[in-house]
This record gives structure tokens, sequence and C-alpha cells, in this order.
């Protein structure tokens, strides 16, 4: 039996879709290596983005779909993942230990956007990422109570601090610096310089992710975030509610005047469930995040129930990624991480050369 072609393993890698990527292997330039050696195919493929047990579910998938090619005695293929620094608002430089930057934003308060927040840095270092968080909302902090940490950070060099390490996540808060109940009474200027220095002067270390967790509005901190700030995309936080829509629309709008990508919207409290029967209902209304997705061209990366007892959970210091990982809200919050960190990937302008040289070997 001859040995198997190159355009017969091509065929294969043009075949295999990455539900995250929406692309094909081949098309979305995630093949580093293709070795045939006889009759035995080697593939390495690099995917851009955190991919967790996906990344062994595609590797089975493609190994199964070269073994059926004529000639292949044995097809071995692995998948890894490799996080890239990405492009960011001109004149700028990505931070020292960050490779990206990642805004999570609402425009308006009470969505649930915190909360959003620290549950996808969550799912994105369960899969596998380096990822840390920084607390935006200098006058009401509140990812110190969500990661149940209310330890003073430390200075090893009398310069910079060493980021507060809580659920795997490196994170930094004005809360960490003040005592909970001590209102921040201070004007723009000195909010927009606390959050630079909050940023800047921490330690931060080989960060895949930096999520920065920020205010509801348009004001201060969201331009200094914009303009001074290099953020590789934005995550828009809504409920279904029109009211919430006209807000989430705003904040859209202010990082598009900025160049800044908007990675997509995730639907908050697009359903209630009962904690005593289990009844569902779309009491905010249905729908709201989707439309809005698609009046802006723009991906829909999911939308998360309203359930008060993983609320309680999250405000206690256990967010649902780390409470419940594999339960179904968790593998929500999973499934959106991946779509926004792909989604990153994919509008990164050296992405498509990232692994020019793909290594062809017959015997």
């Amino acid at each position: 039996m001859p040995d198997p072609s190159r355009s017969d393993i091509d065929a294969v890698l043009q075949g295999t879709v990455d539900p995250y990527l929406e692309k094909d292997l081949l098309a979305a330039r995630c093949v580093r290596n293709v070795r045939i050696e006889g009759g035995v195919v080697d593939v390495d493929i690099a995917l851009g983005y955190p991919a967790g047990e996906h990344a062994d579910a595609l590797a089975q998938d493609l190994r199964t779909r070269l073994a059926a090619v004529a000639g292949v005695q044995r097809a071995e293929v692995a998948v890894s993942a490799q996080v890239i620094a990405h492009e960011v608002q001109k004149g700028l430089r990505p931070l020292e230990g960050v490779k990206n930057v990642i805004a999570i934003a609402s425009g308006k308060g009470g969505v649930g956007k915190s909360t959003t927040a620290v549950n996808l840095a969550l799912a994105l270092a369960a899969d596998g990422g380096r990822v840390g968080v920084l607390d935006a909302d200098i006058y009401g902090p509140s990812q110190p109570r969500m990661l149940g940490a209310h330890q003073r950070p430390e200075s090893l060099d009398g310069k910079r601090i060493e980021p507060v390490v809580s659920l795997g996540l490196q994170s930094m808060s004005i809360g960490y610096l003040v005592d909970e109940d001590t209102p921040m009474i201070w004007r723009g200027p000195m909010v927009t310089q606390a959050l630079e220095q909050l940023l800047r002067d921490t330690r931060w270390q080989d960060l895949d992710y930096l999520i920065i967790d920020l205010p509801p509005g348009t004001g201060d901190v969201q331009l200094t975030l914009s303009q001074k700030i290099p953020v590789s995309g934005a995550i828009i936080v809504t409920t279904p509610q029109d009211i919430a829509l006209l807000d989430a629309r705003k904040a859209l709008k202010m990082f598009e005047k900025v160049e800044v990508p908007v990675l997509g919207v995730v639907e908050n409290m697009s359903i209630h469930i009962c904690s005593q029967c289990g009844h569902a209902e779309h009491i905010f209304g249905e729908g709201g995040g989707t439309r809005m997705a698609a009046e802006y061209g723009i991906p829909f990366l999911g939308s998360l129930p309203l359930d008060i007892r993983i609320r309680a959970e999250t405000d206690a210091g256990r967010p649902t990624v780390a409470a419940d990982p594999d339960g179904r809200i968790g593998r929500l919050y999973r499934e959106i991480a991946r779509r926004a960190s792909a989604r990153l990937a994919l509008q990164a302008k050296n992405y498509s050369g990232r692994f020019p040289n793909i290594v062809i070997k017959k015997s």
C-alpha cells in the first residue's frame, strides 16, 4: 500500500473545524508541523487560546480521521495551546509580564459584570491559562470579597507590589489597601492616577490574560483604560432589559472610537431559575444580547442564568467556576471564555504568520 500523500493529510485538516475558532485547522493556521514517514503521520496543532479538555477531544477526533486515510498505519496528534501577545492601541506598548489585557465592561451597574469577570478569569485559568484580575472600580471594589482574599499585598523591592494570589488568580484591587467600609472620596484625576498605579506598579508574573473589571459607565476610568492602557479586547456584559442594553451600546461605541476590538457580548440574568422548584422564566425579557450582537456585527458569546444560590456563593468568596467547575453554569462560563479567547486569537494581526514553517518529511 502506498504511503499517504500530503494532499490526503491536508484534506483531513481542512475538514476538521475547530468550534471556537469556527475555521478549519489549515484556514486558522493552527498546523505547526506535519511529518509523514512511511505509514506514520505525526501532526502538531497549536491553538491560540487555552482549550482545556477540548484539546484532548480535538486530538482524538483528528487522530481518528487521519487513521482512516489510505496508507496511514498510525496517526499521532498533539494539540497544545500557545497564547501570544496581541495588537493594542496605536502608540501603546504591552504591559510588562502581561500578554493580553481584556476589559470587562457593562456601561450600567447591577448587571453582574464583576461576577462575570471573575468567573471568566477562573474559566481561562481552569483551561490552562495564566490569568490575573485587576479591580478597576476604585469607588466600589468587589473582587477581594469575590476572591475570598483580604490580605494586604507585599512589596519585595520597595518599588512594586506583589499581586495577591487567590483561587489560582493573580489579583490587585484598591480593596486590598483600604478597609472594606472606607469610602474613597476622590475626584476623577485621583481615581485615574490610582488605577494606573495599581496596574503598572503591580509585578504581574507571566500572565496570558489580565482581566480588568471596569466600573459602570463611560467616564474617567474607562477613558483612561482605553487611551493609556494597552487593551487587547473588550467584552460587553448586559442583561436582556432595554435600559441595560442602552448603556451597553454606549460602552461598545466607546471601545470602537478608541479602536479597542470588542470580542463579543455576554447576556447575564437571561433567565431566572427557581431555587425551590427549578421553574425557568425570562423575568428580564428575552434575546436582548443576541439582538445587540446582530445589530453591531459582533459575536454573541453566550447567555447566563440568574441563580440566587450561585450569586450568594460568589459574594461569599466562592465563584461558580471555582466552586463547581463541572456544573452546568461552570461549563457555560468555560464555553464563553473559550469563544472570547479564540476570537482574540483570530484578531491578532500576526496570527496568520505564527507558524510559518510547516515541516513535511517523507521517507
